[in-house]
């Protein structure tokens, strides 16, 4: 199993706490592809969020590739995420003053990858998500969808173990999200890239192969969808 989640909790403090996520356990295999669906405030994003150790879980345990990554210290929790972990959120966060290229390149250089092979990599990943054209082009030059793609490059940059997606189409238009997701499921099933994605959306939803539904902070489902293999 690449990610075990077992009986995690999370709560927020205050006068009246907020109990946010109620003995959760999950397991993600290698090469899944799971959505993560529910109500807004449900635990989705939350859960997402501890995953990929933004957060700290109140209690129980996330284990990836059997490292519990909630007790690594700092340092090594930076290195395992720059190593293992993949982040494409609904806002790129592109560097504005880099090009898509260098955008890419970025989490390679920071993990002292040598420049050459940053940059061959990056030119590879970019052809792949379709962008071979725009590699020199600033962010401010890219549409919304160009600079999800550059987006989703620079996350896999480092070959990742586990991809994590927070509402990846939420900002585009209809068109645009559907050529996102479509992107995805090819990473998936060509790649072989572990992808955990946040959605609202039940038809991204079913493009994945697994669906997780959340309400109240709890799972009510989990069922696998009627994708058919390899797709």
């Amino acid at each position: 199993m690449l990610v075990s989640v077992d009986n995690l909790n999370k709560c927020y403090g205050g006068a009246v706490p907020v109990h946010v996520l109620h003995d959760v356990d999950l397991g993600i295999g290698e090469s899944e592809m799971v959505a993560l669906v529910g109500p807004s405030g449900a635990g989705k994003t939350t859960l997402l969020n501890i995953v990929a150790t933004l957060d700290e879980p109140t209690g129980g345990t996330v284990l990836i590739r059997d490292v519990n990554v909630h007790r690594l210290a700092e340092a090594e929790l930076n290195q395992f995420r720059n190593r293992h972990l993949g982040f494409v959120f609904q806002d790129d966060l592109l560097l504005p003053h880099l090009t898509a290229l260098e955008n890419v390149m970025l989490p390679a250089r920071i993990a002292r990858r040598p420049a050459r092979s940053a940059r061959r990599r990056g030119r590879e990943l970019l052809e792949q998500v379709g962008l071979g054209d725009r590699m020199r082009h600033l962010p401010g030059q890219l549409s919304g969808g160009q600079r999800q793609r550059v987006g989703i490059a620079r996350a896999l940059v480092n070959e990742p173990s586990l991809l994590l997606a927070d509402e990846p189409t939420a900002r585009l238009d209809l068109h645009t999200g559907e050529g996102i997701v479509e992107l995805l499921v090819e990473l998936n099933r060509r790649l072989g890239v572990t992808i955990l994605m946040v959605t609202h959306e039940q038809s991204v939803a079913e493009r994945a192969g697994r669906i997780v539904s959340f309400v109240d902070g709890r799972i009510v489902d989990d069922q696998p969808t009627s994708r058919p293999e390899g797709n």
